[in-house]
């Protein structure tokens, strides 16, 4: 443990004019930086972090270093400092309470776009309330549940469809409790791990294996963030139909054999990204009402199957080494900031 990381340590529990924040700076390792926080001022709030969220898709990206070049702008988290590959200190699921700042808001428990880090001030609009009946520790599915909702007003699945969801992560499995929560409507949810099974009927979705996935389905969106899964998402795939792809691949190829029926079914495959709102809604709807509602939907307890384990925020050099040698867990881990 260097200087500096030992430095963070000691001032996290009991110096308000700092910040611990975690930095990534290579693959699989990074070190704790001791920061300064200014006092919050007029339209701003200070927040002490409660737990933030590891969105493992997107941090296993980071913690190896595998942002494409011709992404590291776009792929840049709303607050994150640094520059990709590395040194970067990145995140988005962070859930504090205010400490300072607009009497409204004081005391109350909000969700922000923050990397993972002890406190931070930012300005009012950029914290989202976290409503009443949701747990602190829930509130960091926020990110998952607004990309869910927003890959599915892509999708568009109507009453009574049959929607076939490829991947049981922490998306995948969003998605399938949104979806089934629309009237009529049988959802499956493929995977190559049968210990998802459990998860997945929590959610009120049926489980399958690649060998027993349903045949033409009316909806598919493949969530795997695997080549493979991709390819069994087009088999799926309705006749004229498309796929509704809510991976991200990162640097990585992704081979597909577009041989056989492909062409001969005019299927498609249409990308799906929460940077934007879904093009179907963009002309109604900000993105901060669509966080906003995610917050809203997850007063529904069920969204606690999708909590993985929790650990200490001291335990983030292991976290990373996980989310960089692929032994992370696969739902939502969360990190508590709670204790010194």
């Amino acid at each position: 443990m260097g200087d500096t990381t030992q430095r963070a340590l000691e001032v996290h529990a009991d110096r308000a004019e700092t910040t611990t924040a975690w930095w990534t700076t290579g693959q699989g390792r990074g070190e704790f930086r001791s920061e300064p926080v200014r006092p919050a001022e007029s339209g701003e709030v200070s927040v002490r972090t409660l737990w933030t969220g590891i969105s493992r898709g997107t941090e296993s990206l980071i913690a190896r270093g595998a942002v494409p070049a011709s992404e590291h702008e776009r792929m840049r988290a709303p607050f994150q400092d640094g520059d990709f590959p590395f040194p970067v200190k990145y995140g988005y699921l962070n859930v504090g309470v205010v400490e300072d700042g607009p009497v409204a808001l004081q005391g109350r428990t909000v969700f922000a776009l923050f990397p993972h880090q002890s406190r931070f001030v930012a300005r009012e609009e950029a914290v989202a309330p976290v409503p009443d009946g949701v747990p602190a520790r829930r509130a960091v599915l926020a990110g998952a549940v607004e990309t869910a909702l927003n890959v599915l007003w892509d999708a568009a699945p109507a009453i009574g469809d049959r929607v076939l969801i490829v991947g049981a992560g922490m998306i995948g499995c969003a998605l399938a409790r949104l979806a089934s929560g629309i009237p009529g409507v049988e959802v499956t949810v493929v995977d190559v791990d049968p210990g998802r099974r459990s998860v997945v009927e929590a959610l009120g979705a049926r489980f399958a294996t690649a060998a027993t996935a349903p045949g033409e389905a009316d909806v598919v969106i493949e969530a795997s963030g695997s080549g493979a899964g991709l390819q069994l998402a087009l088999r799926c795939a309705p006749t004229d139909g498309e796929v509704v792809v809510a991976s991200w691949y990162g640097a990585e190829p992704v081979p597909l054999e577009l041989g056989a029926d492909f062409h001969s079914r005019r299927l498609r495959i249409r990308s799906s990204q929460v940077g934007a709102v879904a093009a179907a809604r963009r002309g109604r709807r900000s993105t901060r009402d669509r966080l906003t509602l995610a917050l809203r939907l997850l007063q529904d307890p069920v969204f606690e199957v999708l909590l993985g384990p929790t650990s200490s925020w001291r335990q983030l050099p292991a976290v990373t080494a996980g989310l960089a040698d692929g032994t992370a867990a696969e739902l939502c881990q969360t990190i508590d900031w709670s204790t010194p």
